[in-house]
């Protein structure tokens, strides 16, 4: 029988096996791949991480980037002229103010169509919602404030501004007397007269507030009250315990539940359990900050399970609030109130206090009074505490040449509450008439220089169509309030269909998202944010430069 040698049995063996593994390795590279072969869902999840992340940051650096040059680098202005492009006489227009009314209507208003020429003796706007922060440092001074100059050149028209003060008004001839800061005096013509002087703290004819009291309305304000609050503290730390003076001290009594008077007494005691209670242990445990309220709860303009919790937070945090008590009479170390009891008797106290702030009450500048005092006086009754307007094109009543209007705290109103919001809503308004007005005057001069029935036809047409011109109509958007211990409240409302209320750390986080939203520029917004990080990471400064 004929056999196959062993040595080639072999080889046959062998080169079938080659053949088989590469056949088997062209059949793998046809065959897709199978889910055990797919990264995992953590590899996958981290790419995608990463890509989003770079992204983000790429989008995120291009934003800043643009918006720092944009605010930086404004575009070129149209230059002041006596008249428009279709040969139509330019008119003035002349602002009153640089708070939150004036801003408004500065930005919005087209100054291509108006001279614009804004007159106040403070030189920037003033981001008053931040303003009780201020004095404990939690955000610097600089970071709530915008050069009135910055956002007029950020105006497509040339905008002249003047640091002075409006000492009188000739509505007759449509004047306005200016006082600069060099007390030169010049008069100014104007076609629009906006007012928006705001308001002066109001003392209610107690005696003694504007000698011993410090106010919080202003910058100045801020850092009068920082200086006494640290000056006192110091002054406590050299004074033995049981000195009544030293008990004096280091009582701090704010007046007035608003939120501008609820927001400084809840950042002042912020200041004392997260800063002080550090650098000055003896000290922070003796301070004591009290809230006095006339009225029988604070915050009033919030639904009463937001003031119940409001008021709750303040027991907690230990500020003593004072309801119901009618401060009498300020004098250089007491104040004298009247407390009503539950029995309707009334008790009179005497407080003691270190520092005294006054956060209550608005009243009448010089000027508003000065401008009342000119108008009917059928039509304006109020003049020591504001200019009445109609309160549907927000006029000022009494005006014989129709041409002055009255926004923000200057006016006196039943219906619109003296609030940032109130004046910038109003602002925006009024811009529009403005610019409303302004094709208006444009088009009765062209139906004055035109002889064609048709032509005129058509810009009659054009201006009863713009002069059916909607009123304002004030849309309430909520309130908002820090009560301290990074809690806060909030009242929010969409148009009279749905309202929202909020308490707590959460509603802490949408007030500071809020307060960055409502910043009048990117700059301010960087600045505010940069000071919350500096002051969650190393505290609120206690030193005292003055």
């Amino acid at each position: 029988m004929f056999r196959i040698p062993q040595t080639l049995s072999k080889r046959v063996v062998q080169s079938q096996r080659v053949q088989f593994q590469q056949s088997f390795k062209r059949l793998q590279s046809t065959v897709p791949p199978t889910a055990a072969s797919k990264p995992s869902f953590a590899r996958r999840a981290g790419r995608f991480l990463w890509r989003a992340t770079w992204i983000s940051t790429a989008l995120a650096t291009s934003y800043v980037a643009w918006e720092i040059y944009r605010e930086a680098n404004p575009s070129q202005q149209q230059p002041q002229s006596p008249t428009l492009s279709n040969g139509a006489p330019k008119k003035n227009l002349v602002i009153l103010g640089s708070g939150w009314g004036a801003v408004s209507v500065l930005k919005d208003v087209d100054t291509t169509q108006y001279n614009v020429v804004v007159v106040s003796p403070r030189n920037y706007f003033l981001f008053t919602p931040l303003l009780p922060s201020a004095p404990t440092g939690t955000v610097s001074l600089k970071s709530i404030i915008e050069p009135i100059r910055s956002i007029a050149r950020r105006s497509a028209g040339e905008v002249i501004y003047y640091e002075a003060e409006a000492t009188g008004i000739d509505t007759t001839k449509k004047t306005l007397t200016i006082k600069g800061t060099n007390a030169v005096t010049q008069d100014l013509n104007y076609d629009y007269l906006v007012v928006a002087v705001g308001a002066k703290p109001n003392t209610f004819g107690i005696p003694g507030v504007y000698e011993n009291a410090s106010f919080l309305k202003e910058i100045p304000d801020a850092e009068q009250v920082r200086n006494k609050l640290l000056n006192n503290i110091e002054k406590a730390a050299n004074l033995a315990k049981d000195d009544p003076e030293r008990k004096r001290l280091l009582n701090f009594v704010v007046v007035g539940g608003g939120p501008t008077g609820v927001e400084f007494a809840a950042e002042l005691q912020d200041f004392v359990d997260q800063d002080l209670v550090k650098w000055y242990p003896g000290v922070a445990k003796d301070i004591k900050v009290s809230l006095v309220e006339a009225l029988p709860n604070i915050l009033n303009m919030f639904n009463k399970k937001l003031i119940k919790y409001a008021e709750d937070v303040f027991e907690e945090t230990k500020i003593a609030l004072k309801l119901q008590t009618m401060v009498k009479k300020v004098d250089d170390k007491i104040i004298t109130a009247a407390i009503k009891n539950a029995d309707g008797t009334t008790t009179i106290e005497e407080i003691p206090y270190g520092v005294l702030v006054w956060a209550t009450g608005n009243g009448a500048r010089d000027i508003t009074v000065k401008l009342a005092n000119q108008l009917d006086k059928n039509e304006q009754k109020f003049a020591n505490r504001g200019l009445l307007i109609d309160e549907q094109y927000l006029k000022v009543l009494g005006d014989a040449s129709d041409s002055i209007f009255a926004i923000g705290d200057c006016t006196l109103s039943k219906k619109f509450p003296p609030t940032a919001q109130v004046a910038h809503q109003e602002g925006e308004y009024l811009a529009k008439l403005l610019n409303n007005l302004a094709k208006i005057d444009s088009l009765k001069y062209e139906l004055s220089n035109s002889e064609d029935p048709s032509t005129k036809g058509k810009v009659l047409s054009k201006i009863d169509k713009l002069s059916n011109f909607e009123p304002f109509v004030y849309n309430h958007q909520g309130a908002l309030a820090y009560i301290g211990d990074e809690r806060a409240i909030a009242d929010l409302s969409w148009g009279n269909w749905t309202k929202l209320s909020l308490a707590g750390s959460w509603t802490f986080l949408f007030w500071k998202g809020a307060m960055l939203n409502m910043g009048l520029s990117f700059r301010s917004r960087c600045l505010v944010g940069l000071d919350w990080v500096k002051t969650s990471i190393f505290g609120r400064d206690s030193s005292n430069d003055n």
